[in-house]
Order: C-alpha cells, then sequence, then structure tokens
C-alpha cells in the first residue's frame, strides 16, 4: 500500500500526451506570450512529467496537476484529477 504523496505549491492544468511509462504520464501546456516591443504573440508549450497513482488518466484527457516532493529525477507532480476524459477510448 502507497502513502499518499502530499500536496504543496501550485496546481496547473494540462493534456496527457503520454502515458506509456508506468505510473507516468507527460502533461503538455500551451501558453502564449506577448511581445509588445514586435507586437506578436509567441505560442510555446511545456511538458511535465507528472506521476499518475492508479494509472487513471489516459492519453487525450485533460487533467489537473499539483507539485510534490521529488518523486524521480524528472517527477515533481502528481495528477491530481481528471477534468476532462479524452477521445482516445
Amino acid at each position: 500500500m502507497e502513502r499518499p504523496l502530499s500536496m504543496r505549491g501550485g496546481t496547473l492544468i494540462g493534456r496527457v500526451v503520454s502515458d506509456k511509462m508506468r505510473d507516468t504520464v507527460v502533461v503538455e501546456r500551451d501558453t502564449v506570450k506577448f511581445y509588445p516591443k514586435y507586437k506578436r504573440y509567441a505560442r510555446s508549450r511545456s511538458r511535465i512529467v507528472a506521476h499518475n497513482p492508479g494509472h487513471k488518466a489516459r492519453m487525450g484527457d485533460v487533467v489537473r496537476i499539483a507539485e510534490t516532493r521529488k518523486i524521480s529525477k524528472t517527477k515533481a507532480w502528481t495528477v491530481v484529477e481528471i477534468v476532462k476524459k479524452g477521445a482516445s477510448e
């Protein structure tokens, strides 16, 4: 039986783009930033590796992730809830 992870810090919402790892998903967030000097918008995206307890989140789902302690070298976030199920089922 695993101990539940304590949540601290911020929460984010993103889309699961990979669920091929065990207990891990990759969550992608799209951002748009305005640069006043050039009067242009720039799109970027960030990919966050998150712990997926119980394998509940699947590819295409929109999930809420919360900051936790370091779980591995790249994982410091965990899936808290599935906001919207994806169309992959």
